[in-house]
């Protein structure tokens, strides 16, 4: 299966993203920003168990799942940053709450061989192709669309 490819130590060291995307819906959406916070949240987050980020939000609009992480409910959310203060361990960035909402839809029904955010990357930190789980090289699924390169915390381990 073809997946996106983003490996976040290089897709984080851009200071102003100048990525397009193809997301038929919204034309000047930036669905990068929100591939990050997904895998930000699945793959940083320290899961707390008391979450200051999510008591925090006076709008309810971060919510733990079952499975422990977080989402984010864009149409409560008010880009007020009080979770990213809230955060213990610097895991919510500001830049990842913008109040203008991004979505990725992974180019799906898309004609294009490349989406656009692969070829207007201007670190190469974003591809598209066949991916698989690699823990020894620091790659994870998040979810089933997208593959990300990054060291992953661990409990155990920090």
């Amino acid at each position: 299966m073809k997946r996106l490819f983003i490996d976040i130590d290089i897709c984080s060291g851009c200071a102003e993203c100048s990525v397009c995307c193809d997301n038929f819906y919204h034309p000047q959406n930036n669905g990068i920003t929100s591939l990050r916070e997904y895998a930000t949240f699945a793959l940083f987050c320290r899961h707390c168990e008391d979450a200051p980020c999510v008591k925090s939000c006076y709008h309810d609009a971060l919510e733990r799942q079952d499975d422990g992480h977080l989402k984010r409910y864009m149409m409560l959310c008010t880009s007020c940053k009080t979770c990213s203060i809230a955060c213990p361990f610097g895991t919510i960035l500001p830049d990842f709450i913008p109040y203008f909402d991004s979505g990725c839809d992974f180019c799906a029904g898309s004609d294009a061989e490349l989406p656009a955010c692969v070829s207007s990357c201007p670190e190469n930190a974003i591809e598209f192709g066949e991916f698989e789980e690699d823990p020894e090289n620091n790659i994870y699924l998040v979810g089933d669309r997208l593959a990300v390169r990054t060291r992953k915390w661990n409990r155990e381990e920090d």
